[in-house]
């Protein structure tokens, strides 16, 4: 028996979820690629690391996460606060709880002496900016 929160999921919209990608995404690349041409060179997806963080500099103790604004529920920009009609509520949930585990993730390297980065989907045309400003020291 079905719940009536939560409809049986499309088999083509299943398909779909399926190519998403998790780690290496075009907007991955692009900040990997700006960061050496900035002259950074850095290792990925540690997985002794809290969150295992998609970029990350030893040298200079930072954690790069790269967010899909529509993943992780940006709250600065449209694509993260729309969130999809059909089975709103288990969106709304997963949304909510990726948030919580990104936030836990970022305190937890915190402690650690770890500086920790967040770029966003939206923000990836300015992002040489955004990590030179950053990464000053």
């Amino acid at each position: 028996m079905i719940s009536a929160n939560f409809a049986k999921p499309d088999e083509k919209v299943s398909e779909r979820m399926k190519q998403v990608r998790s780690s290496n995404t075009s907007i991955e690349i692009e900040v990997r690629k700006a960061l050496y041409r900035l002259g950074y060179r850095f290792r990925l997806h540690i997985k002794s690391l809290p969150g295992t963080p998609d970029i990350v500099l030893k040298k200079h103790r930072t954690a790069i996460f790269v967010h899909g604004c529509f993943w992780h529920g940006h709250e600065k920009c449209a694509k993260g606060q729309r969130l999809p009609v059909k089975n709103f509520s288990f969106w709304q949930d997963k949304i909510k709880k990726n948030k919580a585990r990104d936030e836990k993730t970022r305190t937890v390297l915190t402690k650690l002496g770890w500086r920790v980065l967040v770029i966003w989907e939206c923000e990836v045309p300015k992002v040489r900016t955004i990590m030179t400003d950053f990464l000053k020291l």
